[in-house]
């Protein structure tokens, strides 16, 4: 079914269930103006549409001539209870004028009105707070993302009509145009025709080639949402030393997903949460969970919900969960989960806004059905909330711990043939010794050190540049001692070591 008549169907079963007035934040203004104009046609209705420019204008398509008068808001409003009769009102970017008195007590009017006009309303605003008169009286409708299939059509579409206008070709074979289509879920119809179009835009051809331009692309349109960004994962888990645990638990898990998994009475793993030292590795531990499942993995800072959009924080966290049902199947990797909901587990001082986004997202953890697996970090457990660590939240709690000798010494390995270097001219052993309470970070930090050493004095690294390194910059674990024990305290036989 077609993106913009699935919505369609969604929001006309809501206005025949007996809504009048529906809110669509979004920032997708000629999609959710596509869905209602659909919804419209259907009831054969005809549509005053409002903006501040134009005032309100009428018709099937809302094409007619303004009606004189209409640019005020609340005259626009007083216009429409007394004369929308049995017609759609459609108005764009209306909340931001509800501070005014005049305005809305005249919505206010209107939605006494509505019920024995026979008429609907529809207002559109980007994601902002509303008077909450008007979030009790009326129904929040969230546009769905397209699908897998969805996207394929409309990517399908915008190509065909890009030939059919100047002779693109489109030489793709089975295989990479699924790759593409995969790589396009979570985007909106019109960024999907924005990608295509951009792929294009250089040689008129869609190909295999242009796959890392859209991921690239795609990266960039999540980042600027300021909530979701795509991470790049490792191609194997080989390339990440240590955490031998966490990777049996996930190797036992790589099949749970599957149906054959579910009729032996399995249910789907939903989410890990990771705590430990800072620099141990719990970003890569998030990695490794994307790269042995071979799933995509996007990140969400919840510090940036309160930072970029304080008053609509809420709604940016259920579209960021929003956007990442429809990226499934996903792993999200929510970044020092305690600095988003901190507030949560003490007195607020935020006006209750922390405890409702906790709210949201635990209704989200228990509730959702798509294939979005939860990896949640944290430094700090004094700043979590109790709830979230109660037993049967996550599927397991992992304990990320300064990595041991086994480990350290593959992390060496692992750092220095990343930068050319061969690992069996080092001593190994020395530097394992040398390193002992050292994070993973830390000792990547050390290798960067001694090779700007080296390269300044006009030589190669030797392990004892890499000594030298280790001996003159002090680790956390010696810095912060006390915190370092204290956190260990805490998670002995409470988390699963990921070790």
């Amino acid at each position: 079914m077609p993106h913009t008549q699935a919505n369609a169907d969604r929001l006309a079963l809501l206005l025949r269930g007996g809504e009048v007035c529906v809110r669509i934040p979004t920032v997708e203004e000629d999609e959710a103006l596509a869905i209602v104009r659909e919804v419209a046609a259907r009831r054969n209705q005809s549509i005053y549409q409002w903006t501040l420019t134009d005032g309100l204008v009428r018709g099937p398509l809302a094409d007619q001539p303004p009606v004189e008068g209409t640019t005020n808001p609340a005259a626009a409003l007083t216009f429409l209870r007394q004369e929308l009769h049995g017609d759609m009102a459609c108005l764009l970017d209306l909340a931001p004028h509800l501070g005014e008195p005049h305005v809305a007590r005249a919505l206010r009017d209107l939605l006494a009105r509505l019920p024995g006009s026979g008429g609907c309303a529809v207002l559109i605003d980007r994601p902002v707070d509303v008077p909450e008169f008007l979030a009790r009286q009326t129904a929040c409708f969230t546009p769905v993302l397209p699908n897998a299939e969805q996207v394929e059509q409309i990517l399908r579409s915008e190509l065909r009509r890009m030939h059919l206008d100047r002779g693109i070709q489109v030489e793709i074979v089975r295989r990479e145009w699924e790759a593409v289509v995969r790589n396009l879920t979570g985007l909106t119809a019109r960024q999907i025709r924005q990608l295509a179009r951009e792929a294009v835009a250089e040689d008129d051809r869609f190909d295999h080639s242009d796959l890392p331009r859209i991921i690239a692309q795609k990266r960039r349109m999540l980042g600027s949402s300021g909530t979701l960004e795509q991470v790049d994962v490792p191609a194997s888990l080989d390339s990440i030393g240590g955490m031998a645990r966490l990777k049996d638990w996930l190797g036992e898990r790589t099949r749970a997903f599957s149906e054959q998994a579910r009729a032996f009475g399995l249910v789907p793993p939903r989410g890990v949460l990771l705590l430990g030292v800072q620099g141990a590795g719990k970003s890569l531990c998030a990695k490794a969970i994307a790269s042995a499942w071979d799933r995509p993995l996007v990140r969400l800072d919840p510090s940036n919900l309160y930072d970029r959009f304080v008053g609509s924080s809420e709604q940016r966290l259920t579209e960021a969960l929003r956007q990442a049902e429809a990226m499934a199947p996903v792993v999200l990797w929510i970044d020092e989960i305690e600095k988003g909901f901190a507030s949560a587990a003490a007195h607020s001082t935020d006006g209750g806004l922390s405890q409702r986004m906790f709210g949201t997202l635990l209704t989200w953890m228990n509730d959702h059905t798509a294939a979005v697996f939860l990896v949640a970090t944290a430094n700090n457990i004094d700043a979590l909330p109790p709830e979230l660590l109660r037993k049967g939240r996550f599927d397991e709690i992992f304990f990320v711990d300064l990595p041991g000798e086994e480990a350290r010494g593959r992390i060496f390995e692992i750092h220095l043939k990343k930068r050319g270097r061969d690992p069996g001219s080092f001593d190994l052993a020395m530097l394992v010794d040398a390193s002992d309470g050292f994070s993973g970070a830390e000792i990547e930090q050390a290798v960067l050190a001694s090779l700007h050493s080296a390269f300044a004095a006009g030589r190669q690294v030797e392990t004892t540049d890499v000594l030298r390194a280790l001996r003159t910059s002090p680790p956390l674990s010696v810095t912060r001692r006390e915190q370092v024990a204290a956190l260990r305290r805490w998670a002995e036989g409470r988390c699963v070591p990921a070790e």
